[in-house]
């Protein structure tokens, strides 16, 4: 049943991606909490690395927030869930505010602003300009009357000069004066910026904002966001059902949401290092997305390789996606070298230079492994450099109406009882009772 969720939130958009949204929201974040206060952060889309950074700027879990993959209601219940408990959310926004699917305002940063009622942070990149940027502040926020941008942060001010030229013509509430520092960016590689563990800017983008931006204009204009109604479910605990989850810089993509789904349906989850760790006893396997790339080498003399082998073989319920594909896959070229697999699915994979599948996935189950959902729905999110070559005989369990797959419309190789694809699927409530169901089987046998 809907209620009303009363917590203050803020929304950080742009006009374009690389205006500094990330160094702002995290920021914002690290120094919020600064303060000791419960900050709950959010990304909107289907990113995977953005939220390991205000994971770290928070100590809470981000969440997000994506209207394709989740649907509206699904937007509102994910933010009331994750927000129980937090004195404001912050949410990231994705590109630019108004920028959607195929040139729509679907699933924009805006579009979720609108159904969360939540006021705009609008970040701008002042770098090389001084009254124009007012002409873009105007152009943004007058676009779509349904969209409030409560105050706007100026990034990458070079003087006291600049900050001047600009000051004579501003109409909106200027909350932030951010001045340009080379050092406030995460290194990118190619599949965007590197992971949380992996740097140590943290600190500075806290130190920069908690300096330079009003953080108490940033609350009272997130106080000012009127209940949100949502069906806020119960956070569910872990289940009977062990599931194992590989979790470490090979594989680290995965919406928190689905280990969510996981546990309501009775699963529980059991982290591992396909890297470090022998396979733990479980029922059923979840093979992430991530690098697999990076550590072709000691995947290939990990202690799990050959024991998910066999367990696939004996019927273990298995889904891999993305470099969950890759590993599965019998071998990676990778670097003018090739290593051994898990030679799961009938397979070969090979890093490219170039991007071979992005964009979001919609698909449909057809017979096969996890048969009690053939005809059921699967979104998600593709974005990869490998190209997986399948053998001419092989079968596929998704069939695609968007996204590139492993091509002709198909994603999701089936062997035993395995399914590897590209997609990154947002899971639904009947796609976590179908893997917890198939795991429950298996442990029965």
């Amino acid at each position: 049943m809907a209620g009303a969720v009363a917590v203050p939130r803020i929304v950080v958009a742009a006009a374009t991606s690389g205006a500094g949204k990330t160094t702002i929201a995290g920021g914002l974040m690290a120094a919020l909490a600064a303060r000791g206060l419960a900050v709950q952060p959010f990304k909107v889309g289907p990113d995977f690395i953005d939220p390991t950074h205000h994971t770290r700027c928070c100590g809470r879990t981000c969440r997000n927030l994506d209207p394709f993959m989740m649907g509206e209601d699904g937007v509102r219940a994910t933010f009331a869930r994750a927000s129980a408990g937090a004195d404001i959310a912050v949410i990231e926004g994705v590109m630019g505010l108004h920028d959607g699917i195929d040139g729509t305002g679907f699933g924009s940063t805006a579009h979720v602003a609108r159904l969360l009622e939540a006021p705009v942070l609008l970040a701008v990149d002042a770098k090389g300009a001084s009254r124009t940027v007012h002409a873009i502040v105007r152009g943004v926020a007058g676009y779509d009357p349904g969209v409030r941008v409560a105050g706007v942060v100026f990034n990458r001010v070079g003087s006291d000069r600049h900050r001047e030229l600009i000051e004579r013509g501003r109409e909106l509430p200027v909350l932030g004066w951010v001045p340009r520092d080379g050092s406030l960016s995460v290194p990118s590689r190619h599949l965007g910026l590197s992971l949380a563990d992996e740097v140590d800017v943290h600190e500075a983008f806290r130190e920069v904002v908690g300096a330079h931006v009003d953080l108490d204009g940033v609350l009272e204009a997130a106080r000012s966001a009127p209940p949100v109604e949502a069906c806020p479910a119960t956070p569910p605990g872990d289940g009977a059902v062990p599931v194992g989850v590989a979790l470490d810089s090979a594989f680290c993509f995965h919406y928190a949401d689905n280990l969510d789904r996981l546990r309501a349906a009775g699963g529980r989850p059991v982290f591992f290092s396909p890297i470090a760790d022998p396979l733990p006893e479980v029922a059923a396997l979840y093979l992430g997305g991530g690098y697999p790339e990076l550590h072709a080498a000691a995947l290939e003399a990990g202690p799990s390789r050959a024991a998910i082998a066999r367990a696939a073989a004996d019927g273990l319920p298995i889904w891999g996606e993305c470099g969950g594909l890759v590993y599965l896959s019998r071998s990676l070229e990778a670097g003018g070298e090739t290593f051994r697999m898990c030679d799961v699915v009938p397979a070969e994979s090979a890093m490219r230079d170039r991007i071979q599948g992005l964009g979001y996935v919609d698909a449909t189950f057809v017979p096969g492994p996890f048969g009690s959902l053939a005809g059921e729905g699967l979104r998600g999110h593709e974005f990869h450099y490998s190209a997986c070559r399948p053998d001419p005989d092989a079968r596929f369990a998704l069939s695609l109406s968007r996204g590139r797959g492993l091509g002709e419309g198909r994603d999701g190789l089936c062997e035993h009882a395995t399914v590897a694809g590209y997609t990154h699927a947002y899971f639904t409530d009947r796609f976590g009772e179908a893997l917890v169901g198939a795991a429950r089987d298996y442990a029965r046998r």
